[in-house]
């Protein structure tokens, strides 16, 4: 049990007598060491950094609007997300000799979107915003508030945004990557059309997050795994992404552009093997498994590493480049 914020967690790991491989996660699956191997009477110390938050905020003076919780959905009921504990998951193969927290003082990276961005709860699903903490060193944390079904209109009606403005700090900085969702038109309490009030509530979004002193950095959504009879993959999302290139354009925004890389990924493998990087054994044309989330965080820290983003520093050390195609 820890108040929330930001922990540094140091480990050392190892045994005398046998070899060992050692990955843990955090909290709601979020890969923090992969793999990291010792050999027999090998004993090495690791640190990493785990956000912790909960659901409560500030109380709204009298008769002023908001809340005093983020309004959650079922889905998120005991998801060790929003708990007041700092979780940790160790694969089988870990030798763990000790454990330390303490609390951090770093800046954090807050991320904003879908399902294609949160921290899935179950496997075989998972998402690229729980597998960029692996990307990034120990002097940066990442906070990832994306969940699923959510648009730029219900973050801010369900008081996450408040929650991530709560916390943000100058020095910090927002990933905001929403359209799956905002794009449907069947959802009209959410739909915001791609060249005019979407674009606005991104403009919203981005002008909150200056005036708290962060960096924005906007991201396009990966495509759908929707191949045409040509092996290509089909856009379906429509006039989305290009709204976002011209929204970070126009605002001199660093832009990762998820959805080109995504579309060169799933080509490279074609439609017999890109399956392999989705959900329900590849059943799934939307969300991803392990693999999948794991190349695409992959390709975010590529994109920061190739734009020369401040952020970049901030990369951990051992990354290979990685081309999506």
């Amino acid at each position: 049990a820890v108040p929330e914020g930001n922990w540094r967690v140091t480990v050392t790991l190892g045994d005398p007598a046998v070899a060992s491989v050692n990955t843990i996660k955090a909290e709601s699956r979020r890969l923090m060491l992969e793999q990291l191997a010792t050999q027999p009477g090998e004993i090495v110390t690791r640190s990493f950094i785990v956000n912790v938050r909960n659901r409560s905020l500030v109380q709204p003076e009298k008769n002023a609007p908001g809340g005093t919780q983020v309004l959650t959905n079922d889905r998120e009921e005991g998801s060790l997300t929003w708990d007041d504990k700092l979780t940790l998951e160790f694969a089988a193969g870990a030798r763990v000799r000790a454990i330390a927290l303490e609390p951090a003082e770093v800046p954090t990276v807050y991320l904003a979107g879908d399902s294609t961005v949160t921290d899935q709860r179950w496997e075989d699903g998972a998402s690229w915003g729980q597998m960029l903490t692996r990307f990034f060193g120990p002097g940066i944390a990442i906070a990832n508030h994306a969940e699923s079904g959510e648009t730029l209109k219900s973050f801010t009606t369900g008081l996450r945004l408040a929650k991530v403005l709560e916390r943000m700090r100058p020095g910090d900085w927002f990933l905001i990557q929403f359209g799956h969702n905002d794009q449907k038109q069947q959802w009209p309490q959410t739909y915001a059309e791609a060249n005019t009030t979407y674009q606005a509530w991104l403009r919203a979004f981005i002008a909150e997050a200056r005036r708290r002193g962060a960096t924005p950095v906007l991201v396009t959504s990966p495509q759908r795994r929707t191949f045409d009879e040509h092996g290509r993959i089909r856009n379906t999302h429509g006039d989305y992404p290009a709204a976002v290139r011209a929204v970070a354009a126009a605002e001199g925004l660093a832009l990762i552009d998820l959805e080109a890389a995504s579309r060169a990924l799933y080509e490279a493998l074609g439609p017999d093997q890109s399956p392999r990087l989705f959900a329900n054994g590849g059943k799934d044309a939307t969300h991803h498994n392990n693999l999948g989330a794991y190349l695409l965080a992959q390709a975010v820290a590529q994109s920061l590493h190739d734009q020369n983003s401040p952020l970049a520093q901030h990369l951990a050390g051992d990354l290979p480049p990685f081309d999506p195609a």
